[in-house]
């Protein structure tokens, strides 16, 4: 690795989606993975997806998987729509698997241990334990790999069938980056009216209020035709009214919604008027009008520099986790600075740097090093953690607003953009891949 921020801890959907899958397998008890003796034995096809069955324990097992995926505190399926639901997924899953072997995709022994170990490390637990805990729960081995081997394939398949086809192009960014700017709010507005108010006393009649209505609608004629507006103000507002009637230059927010919702199309010099308040008749002219910018998009980097320890062979991810917290007490205590240690000890590309990943923007690491990372101040270590790449102690240097230069502005829309079309397109293909499938339901026996 040349730089562990861009590459090792880039975010990665397919791995995190595997994940995932895995560790709701791993979560499952005996009772909810394995169905029990009695309906082994009473066990019969529910349906065939091109020639291949779907028994009612697969049904039951998928049930399990499926409930053990349920939101907390979400109302749960009946029973008949947990099972509809869990068979539409086998009967999916199948076709794929068949597709995919018609296209040739293989999963090597060498990815399904790499998997296995990735589960581990995310349980925080090396790869003996991980075994242990499955015999533990009464889940097969050979039935856990074959899983893992499944979710593999089928990412495979989606990367390939899916994923490669998926293109971003730049005019789709421009049209998308010109609706996000056209939706922002721009800056408010700044500006600089004089008035000429015609009051109207609260005791007035509806006689009067006509005649001082005509008067203001005078006053108003007046200045359109090109009359110095001070003198006007001098004229019908008395001498005394200071700055020839001129408000001062200030943010439309501070004047009445009744000027500025008038004065939405006026330019520099217009004459808006006569407009009716509870004061009375009031002519405006705009003396200035300055846009406000638009608020600068602005994202908080984070500069950290870790030290890496990769469980294996010879080191546990436990025995990793107790070196570290070795390594974070000698820091704390002076023994030796975390810019030494992370040069001697750290396993990636950022050692020869003392650990230094740079000025990392919020999405560029994985969310289980991000998220203990953005809760530390400046100058503040985190206790050992476990991340899919192994062991980390983490210690944040500084932290900073920046504004998203044109060109992360664009690599973001083109994030976005490609999520949604894959979501689309993913959806797409599944659906057809489904609707291709020759599949007749069976009823249960009697």
């Amino acid at each position: 690795m040349n730089k562990f921020a861009m590459s090792v801890l880039r975010q990665n959907p397919v791995v995190q989606h595997l994940l995932t899958c895995c560790l709701v397998l791993c979560g499952l008890s005996a009772a909810q993975a394995q169905t029990s003796p009695t309906a082994r034995s009473a066990d019969y096809i529910v349906a065939v997806v091109n020639s291949e069955p779907i028994t009612n324990n697969e049904v039951q097992q998928q049930r399990s998987r499926v409930l053990a995926q349920w939101p907390a505190g979400a109302p749960k399926p009946s029973a008949a729509e947990l099972s509809a639901q869990a068979l539409e997924q086998l009967i999916n899953e199948k076709a794929q698997m068949q597709q995919a072997r018609e296209a040739g995709i293989r999963i090597e022994d060498d990815a399904v241990d790499m998997a296995e170990n990735n589960l581990a490390m995310q349980n925080q637990i090396d790869r003996a334990q991980l075994r242990a805990k499955l015999v533990q729960d009464g889940l097969s081995l050979n039935a856990f790999r074959e899983q893992l081997r499944i979710q593999l394939t089928l990412n495979r398949l989606r990367e390939r069938e899916v994923d490669a086809r998926v293109r971003v192009s730049d005019a789709e960014i421009d049209e998308f980056l010109k609706e996000q700017r056209g939706t922002t709010a721009p800056g408010e507005a700044d500006l600089n009216l004089a008035m000429i108010l015609v009051a109207v006393p609260e005791d007035s009649n509806d006689a009067q209020v006509v005649t001082l209505q005509s008067r203001a609608a005078t006053a108003a004629s007046r200045a359109r035709s090109g009359e110095d507006f001070a003198k006007l103000v001098g004229e019908f507002m008395g001498a005394s009214v200071p700055n020839g009637g001129a408000m001062g230059l200030r943010p439309a927010s501070r004047y009445p919604s009744l000027f500025v919702d008038n004065l939405q199309t006026a330019k520099v010099g217009d004459i808006v008027g006569p407009l009716r308040s509870g004061a009375g008749f009031h002519v405006l002219k705009v003396l200035e009008k300055r846009q406000g910018e638009a608020p600068t998009l602005v994202i908080t980097q984070t500069r950290a520099r870790h030290i890496l320890l990769r469980p294996g062979a010879q080191l546990t991810s436990a025995q990793a986790q107790a070196q570290l917290a070795q390594i974070k007490q000698k820091i704390t205590s002076g023994q030796t600075s975390f810019a030494a240690a992370a040069r001697e000890l750290s396993q990636d590309g950022s050692a020869m740097s003392g650990g230094d990943l740079g000025w990392a923007s919020p999405g560029q690491f994985v969310p289980e090093f991000e998220q203990v990372m953005n809760r530390l101040r400046p100058n503040q270590m985190s206790d050992p953690l476990v991340s899919r790449f192994g062991v980390h102690l983490i210690e944040v240097t500084d932290r900073r607003d920046v504004p998203v230069s044109e060109r992360d502005q664009r690599e973001m829309a083109r994030g976005q953009l490609r999520e949604k079309k894959l979501e689309e397109a993913y959806s797409t293909w599944q659906e057809g891949v489904r609707g291709r499938a020759f599949v007749e339901m069976r009823d249960a026996p009697q």
